[in-house]
């Protein structure tokens, strides 16, 4: 899990070096996703036992929307904005999660939940700017929205996700970028490949292979070993390893003020994250 959360952390590095948009880049991620998951899938044998359940397959095709979504304003906000303050937005999910679950399903928002979602509210506007004036192009020109948006998408498909159960994570994510692969091919624009040089490839493939096929291996393959408290602990390693990339290699520097954003948005997700003890007698009742 440290080994996937580390490389996916440089995704943000490797997207800038590819020399192609979001969309396209992401188009090239879901082929070599799907080609190196798909192999995968055979040489593991998970599709002899694969239960095939045309409820499921569209519940998981609906999470590879908003996956392939995810992916698009993830990568365009790296475009706009810096990585460091992209990956801290994109990282505000966990939030988004208590939010939509506490308006439109009812679950109880715990201390920690109203704890997350106000330190991370803070933390957004401090990273923002606390300027009255700023318009609607301006975070749209920043990358902050794309961010948030890739944010909100993610949010979805964990939410999404959860009643995925019969069906193996090779085939969970095959379905979901090969979606990608037919989705994105009507807006991609092939001259954007034209010119690229061997580095720019290395790049391009490095993503679809690496950081997409080789990381979800790793992680799925860790889901099953590790209890839910460390995988919460480790999700950490993505961003912390994304902002140290910005900062050591292309020099990006913080703001006192975005420096104290960041802080408080991770500071949230720790709230989010926290359970609070544990009441047998409700877990009898339940």
């Amino acid at each position: 899990m440290i080994i996937a959360m580390s490389i996916f952390g440089s995704v943000g590095f490797f997207s800038v070096q590819t020399g192609v948009p979001a969309l396209e880049l992401v188009f090239v991620r879901c082929i070599c996703a799907t080609i190196f998951l798909s192999l995968a899938w055979y040489v593991t044998g998970s599709y002899k036992s694969e239960q095939w359940k045309s409820k499921e397959v569209m519940q998981i095709l609906f999470c590879g929307l908003f996956l392939v979504l995810n992916w698009v304003f993830l990568f365009k906000s790296f475009e706009l904005t810096s990585i460091t303050i992209g990956i801290t937005i994109y990282h505000l999910a966990p939030v988004i999660v208590l939010l939509v679950g506490s308006i439109f399903f009812k679950e109880k928002l715990t201390m920690f939940a109203v704890l997350s979602v106000v330190t991370c509210f803070v933390g957004t506007v401090l990273i923002v700017g606390v300027d009255a004036s700023i318009s609607m192009t301006d975070l749209m020109s920043s990358g902050l929205l794309w961010a948030f948006l890739a944010a909100v998408c993610y949010a979805l498909l964990m939410m999404l996700g959860k009643g995925v159960q019969e069906m193996s994570s090779y085939t969970v994510t095959f379905l979901q970028t090969a979606l990608g692969i037919v989705i994105l091919l009507p807006f991609v624009n092939f001259t954007e490949f034209y010119d690229l040089t061997a580095v720019n490839w290395f790049y391009i493939i490095a993503t679809g292979i690496i950081h997409t096929g080789i990381v979800y291996l790793l992680f799925f393959d860790s889901l099953r070993e590790l209890p839910t408290a460390v995988i919460s602990a480790l999700v950490f390693v993505d961003p912390a390893v994304a902002i140290l990339l910005d900062i050591v290699i292309t020099g990006f520097v913080p703001s006192v003020i975005q420096g104290a954003g960041i802080v408080l948005i991770f500071v949230g997700m720790v709230f989010a994250v926290k359970k609070p003890p544990t009441d047998h007698s409700l877990t009898e009742k339940a």
